[in-house]
């Protein structure tokens, strides 16, 4: 094989150690065309290029687990799928150019000892206040554990913090929008991984969101216009697929817990 390369050589050029080709090579991700007679890894033109896939999911912040659904799904194409890795690039561009800024400031804000303005605020969040339906909250959900777990955690965040909260949900949402543009269903294992790793965000950073409490937030969030039309700003479509891909995880948890099977 003229054209190979070694899996120092790939390293190198691809700015990854030597530990993590093996680490993709273990998980059946990115594996060598071969060996060479002193048994290091060799990779040829297709190798390269799955890398390079690879490695453009994850500066997208989607995990390795989920990255391995997508690139073996019988649907996948790379033409379609460098297509819209370059779209969903340029919009984390434009985020990550308006987050800096607002983290910028919202550290500026901490040193001083000077909170953020409330338009301030809300540009950090792209234009959603989180604040909006509280009183709605308050009168729904006021008395559950739930809402007075989530109402001290927030009262207690800085401004970096919540920065640091919207950084994270967008890079599930685009983790959601990456499996949405290759077609894989939201019925599928990797989008289910996804949506519990949205159940986990709430849970770290609002309140302890059982099964059943997130299987009810993922109906809320398509059948109510007002989250519908926020969560569609990512992407169109972006509400429902995370509602079915939620309800499905749902599904089976409680299936497993329960001794059944899906």
């Amino acid at each position: 094989m003229s054209d190979a390369l070694t899996v120092g050589a790939v390293s190198s050029l691809a700015g990854v150690t030597v530990r993590t080709l093996h680490h993709y090579d273990q998980i059946g991700l990115v594996v060598p065309a071969g060996r060479t007679g002193s048994g290091y890894r060799i990779y040829g033109p297709t190798e390269v290029e799955r890398l390079q896939e690879v490695l453009f999911f994850r500066e997208l912040g989607i995990p390795l687990e989920e990255i391995k659904a997508v690139v073996g799904s019988p649907t996948y194409t790379r033409t379609t799928a460098l297509q819209r890795q370059r779209q969903l690039l340029e919009q984390q561009a434009d985020r990550i150019l308006t987050m800096i800024d607002a983290v910028d400031r919202a550290v500026l804000a901490e040193r001083t000892g000077v909170k953020m303005s409330s338009e301030e605020i809300l540009e950090v969040f792209g234009g959603f206040d989180p604040a909006e339906h509280e009183e709605e909250a308050r009168e729904r959900w006021g008395e559950t554990d739930a809402y007075k777990q989530s109402a001290q955690r927030t009262a207690r965040y800085t401004n970096e913090d919540w920065a640091n909260l919207r950084v994270e949900a967008d890079g599930i949402n685009q983790a959601f929008l990456a499996l949405m543009a290759d077609g894989t269903p939201a019925g599928d294992p990797a989008a289910m991984a996804i949506a519990e790793e949205h159940r986990t965000h709430i849970s770290r950073w609002f309140y302890d969101c059982s099964v059943e409490i997130h299987a009810g937030l993922g109906q809320m969030y398509n059948s109510d216009e007002r989250f519908r039309k926020n969560i569609d700003k990512a992407g169109d479509g972006l509400a429902e697929y995370m509602a079915t891909a939620i309800a499905a995880n749902a599904a089976a948890i409680l299936s497993l817990e329960e001794g059944t099977d899906v």
